[in-house]
């Protein structure tokens, strides 16, 4: 069935908890290891089509935000997504207090468990309207970013498309680019400030009432991180700021001298060679034609995997008006399909995304068949590194995409992998600040901002920019926003990611092999459990962040990077 076909239906919330309380009560009721797994299944298939509708109606709205009917929807599953959780709460205080638990647990695995644990932590029913409020505000923030009307040189641009021109030749181009967009921020400020300032003191309540300090806590229950906690975070976030740090300076300080300036200005750090940055050299259509052709010759299940997606319309790849911004990967349980969005702006971000989704993509089309909705998908950490990965793999055919500027394209990717890394634990770091004090006025939040911004990325210059010069950076952030601490996920995976590159280029079918067991995992297994699946170092082991960098290091040094 194509996605267009897909028929959407409000979830009857009446006859969804009359059809769960039932079966939680057969639960109750059952006394041989057959009723129990009946139940389950029964469950988890009334679990999958609430999911499956919350996912169409979230991906019809992200792709006209002003579409009226599915911004209804939105809000009934921001209205009703609590009374879901309540549900599937209800289900997890009775599996793991089943006296056949020890059974169970042998049959389903034990991360079901662990995540039942992780989830009633998160949850009681005194709560609920406070996560609809969360919800309500969460979807207000993006709806302001995807509205957003820049006034650009005689044109009208949204976020996704004024980008283009901040990786101009043209330095005047750039600096007025970045200039208009981040006007849009300047003149949303009070909102978006306060958009987030309510978010945060709705969390901390949250928490409170669920017997935390604050919401550091409740927001790794809700990240269901089990195996390392924020002391071992925050000295992976010394690592990288003590080994990474200095490599990022390095490479920015080689692009200020290949682009011939006397200063990197935060507006020329995305325009990375005087020649231009490499581009895909041909339309989205052209782009996708290129896709089929890679991922059939990387692997049998990669070309099944990718005809699915093409023959079922699984795929929504271009920028347009009312369109929401960034690019994400869904599912649908009932159909056991995913779903890849972005927006093609004709930047070599077009490749990076859909071979990032397309790595989301195809590790749920890969454990599709699991046995239990919470084996579809990993913690997010662990996704992270499907998508990370497929990004390298997919490195012998960017020649397909970049033609004559495919070695721009490896040194530009690459060396964005090492400088992604401070940013992305900056952002860890904030969000830390931000929940430890949620007292914090806007201001004193943005100033903390810039005080982290000059720990890992020292070398920004905000060209004397008050709104950025400030702190006001962060609030362009989606993740910071609707997915709290879903940012040092990326650093964790890019970390893995490494590696992939390096077994990669010394094993290939070794490297693809313990990718593609990694895939079908899924969710079974807890994020460490998962890297040692795969054959690869913890990011938190001693030395591992050092022995990965070192190569890349080497590599990027090898470079002549003057002749591009």
């Amino acid at each position: 069935m194509k996605f267009e076909e897909y028929k959407y239906a409000r979830p009857n919330m009446q006859n969804l908890t009359l059809r769960f309380q039932e079966q939680l009560q057969a639960f109750d009721e059952a006394t041989t290891m057959i009723a129990l797994n009946r139940v389950i299944f029964r469950i988890n298939t009334l679990r999958n089509k609430f999911q499956s509708m919350a996912s169409l109606g979230h991906v019809r709205h992200t792709l006209d935000v002003k579409n009226p009917f599915y911004e209804k929807e939105r809000i009934f599953f921001d209205e009703q997504s609590p009374t879901f959780e309540a549900l599937n709460t209800e289900f997890y205080e009775k599996l793991l207090h089943s006296p056949y638990r020890a059974a169970l647990e042998e049959q389903w695995g034990k991360q079901l468990f662990v995540i039942a644990e992780s989830t009633i932590k998160t949850f009681q029913p005194a709560i609920l309207e406070s996560l609809q409020e969360e919800n309500k505000l969460g979807a207000e923030y993006v709806k302001t970013k995807a509205t957003a009307q820049i006034q650009f040189r005689g044109g009208e641009y949204n976020l996704s498309a004024i980008s283009v021109f901040e990786t101009d030749p043209d330095r005047v181009t750039r600096k007025e680019a970045s200039a208009a967009k981040w006007k849009f921020y300047i003149d949303n400020q009070e909102k978006i400030e306060g958009v987030f300032d309510q978010s945060v003191k709705v969390r901390h309540q949250i928490a409170r009432k669920l017997g935390y300090k604050n919401f550091i806590e409740l927001g790794y229950a809700r990240m269901n991180r089990s195996d390392y906690d924020a002391a071992m975070i925050a000295n992976f976030r010394r690592q990288i700021c003590d080994h990474i740090v200095p490599i990022a300076q390095k490479l920015y300080d080689r692009q200020r001298r290949r682009l011939k300036l006397d200063k990197l200005k935060y507006y020329d750090e995305e325009y990375r060679f005087a020649s231009g940055n490499p581009k895909p050299k041909g339309p989205p259509e052209w782009i996708v034609a290129g896709a089929e052709k890679m991922y059939k010759e990387l692997s049998v299940d990669t070309h099944r995997f990718f005809q699915f997606m093409q023959e079922n319309g699984l795929m929504d790849l271009v920028n347009r008006e009312s369109k929401a911004t960034g690019g994400y990967c869904t599912h649908f349980a009932k159909y056991k399909s995913p779903f890849i969005f972005s927006n093609f702006n004709g930047t070599s971000g077009d490749i990076d995304v859909l071979t990032h989704e397309a790595g989301h993509a195809f590790q749920f089309y890969s454990s599709r068949k699991q046995p239990i909705s919470e084996y579809y998908w990993p913690t997010y950490e662990a996704c992270e590194i499907h998508s990370m990965s497929m990004e390298f793999f997919t490195w012998p055919w960017m020649e397909l995409f970049f033609k004559e500027d495919t070695a721009k394209y490896y040194f530009s990717h690459l060396s964005a992998g090492i400088q992604f890394l401070p940013y992305g634990v900056a952002v860890d770091e904030f969000q830390h600040f931000v929940y430890e004090f949620p007292d914090a006025t806007p201001q004193e939040r943005n100033a903390q901002w810039r005080m982290i911004e000059k720990k890992y990325l020292p070398h920004r210059d905000y060209d004397g920019i008050e709104f950025l010069e400030n702190g006001g950076a962060w609030q362009r952030q989606n993740h910071i926003f609707t997915t709290p601490f879903y940012y040092i996920d990326y650093t964790l995976a890019q970390i893995c990611a490494f590696q992939f590159w390096k077994k990669d280029r010394e094993d290939h079918a070794t490297a693809w092999d313990d990718y593609a067991r990694l895939c079908k995992e899924g969710g079974s297994k807890s994020f460490l459990e998962l890297v040692k699946t795969a054959g690869l170092r913890s990011p938190f082991e001693p030395g591992c962040i050092e022995s990965v960098v070192g190569v890349i290091d080497s590599f990027l040094e090898s470079v002549d990077d003057r002749t591009f």
